[in-house]
């Protein structure tokens, strides 16, 4: 990241911390927020038995649900089920749009990418992700829920202007109405969608998504709407994920709740005709999900708590020197570190941030399920040192320390 991007990224912080601190310190945010580690803690512990009831309830509720032990699968059913519904639905392979809400999890098995290699146009909805998608170049997200916090107006106007050849003010509102009329006007051409979800009530067999922009209920009315999850989005039931989604807007945008709470619990249908069921009416007509591992089932439970607010990047000081050079891939700062392990080896952990951590702790302290992300930072550093992955500049004092006995 650039130096004027970082600042504005710091700027942008500033002002979210300043509405969430009050809220986060109100009582009712307190409870809720017991309720949630409750539920978070109880969900990872039990995870296994809960990734086998969900598999059952979702296709209970005429879901269809797949189980990806890495990346490398996620992509292939995601593909198979891609290429199912255009040859179903007669689409052209040179016209296949795809219309995409923002996700870590779809981010993290690069399906963006993916599937632009298969020929197809991915159209991101999210109007961070879709301006970071005009960028092009150098347009990683620097927060969970803001993705392009790091961008004046000014800089959003230059891209948007060049990249859809207009003149239009630095100014957020034309900027925002030309980026939703191209955005409607490409996923017009999609009968596709695909999401994440925030999480996912395993008994209830039903998927939930929070947003603001209204911009999830457009990818999940195609025809096809396909859900990656990581199975750590597991809970028990669907009160459990609107206390989750509460939780998580409150510490991710300092409000007590979103626009939007979506619930999918099965394809479209309708029972208007005399009691008789019918299917597709105005949503979907086939969902499907996708359960990704990817590494989740050999990751210390603590490192699965997260409910992806971000809180932890806002108040983070390395993170706001440093940018997103800290994480791994989409899951940014400490806890990306952290789960970079898991998601790659202790290699992703060195280079992605091990050792620019300080270890003070304000992640867990800012953190709603409090994630003790620092100590798991901390304990990673002794597993890459026994693997011989210390920093150069470390062994050379070891190093100095053993042959000089002294470390200059």
């Amino acid at each position: 990241m650039k130096d004027e991007e970082i600042e504005s990224m710091r700027r942008v912080f500033h002002n979210l911390k300043d509405r969430i601190e009050p809220l986060v310190k109100s009582p009712k945010i307190q409870a809720l927020q017991k309720r949630v580690i409750d539920i978070r803690k109880d969900a990872i512990d039990n995870n296994e038995e809960l990734v086998a009831i969900a598999m059952k309830s979702l296709k209970e509720n005429d879901i269809d649900c797949f189980y990806a032990e890495d990346d490398d699968e996620a992509r292939g059913i995601l593909l198979d089920l891609i290429n199912e519904e255009i040859e179903k639905s007669n689409i052209d392979k040179n016209e296949v749009y795809i219309a995409k809400s923002k996700s870590n999890t779809l981010r993290e098995i690069d399906a963006s990418q993916f599937l632009q290699e298969q020929g197809m146009t991915i159209v991101e909805t999210d109007l961070g992700d879709r301006i970071l998608q005009l960028k092009k170049e150098d347009n990683g997200p620097v927060h969970p829920t803001g993705p392009a916090s790091h961008l004046t107006v000014q800089d959003i106007a230059e891209i948007v202007n060049e990249s859809m050849n207009l003149d239009l003010p630095a100014e957020p509102k034309p900027i925002m109405e030309a980026v939703r009329e191209d955005v409607l006007r490409l996923i017009e051409k999609s009968s596709i969608g695909i999401s994440g979800t925030n999480s996912i009530a395993a008994e209830d067999g039903a998927v939930l998504m929070v947003h603001n922009e209204g911009n999830i209920s457009l990818v999940q009315s195609k025809k096809l709407h396909i859900i990656v999850a990581g199975i750590d989005k597991l809970v028990p039931l669907l009160e459990d994920c609107v206390s989750i989604g509460k939780l998580e807007t409150a510490f991710a945008t300092g409000k007590p709740l979103t626009s939007y709470i979506n619930i999918v619990a099965g394809p479209s249908k309708t029972a208007d005709i005399e009691k008789k069921l019918l299917k597709n009416m105005y949503g979907a007509e086939k969902v499907a999900v996708i359960l990704l591992d990817n590494g989740r089932k050999d990751a210390i439970k603590e490192c699965l708590w997260c409910i992806g607010c971000g809180n932890c990047i806002v108040n983070c000081p390395v993170y706001n020197v440093v940018g997103n050079e800290f994480g791994y891939h989409s899951y940014l700062g400490g806890r990306g570190v952290a789960m970079s392990k898991y998601l790659k080896d202790n290699q992703g952990s060195v280079d992605s941030g091990l050792y620019m951590c300080t270890l003070c702790g304000m992640c867990t302290e800012n953190c709603p399920v409090l994630t003790p992300t620092n100590k798991i930072i901390e304990d990673l550093r002794n597993s890459t040192q026994k693997d011989g992955l210390s920093r150069a500049q470390h062994k050379r004092i070891r190093d100095n320390i053993k042959d000089k006995g002294s470390p200059y």
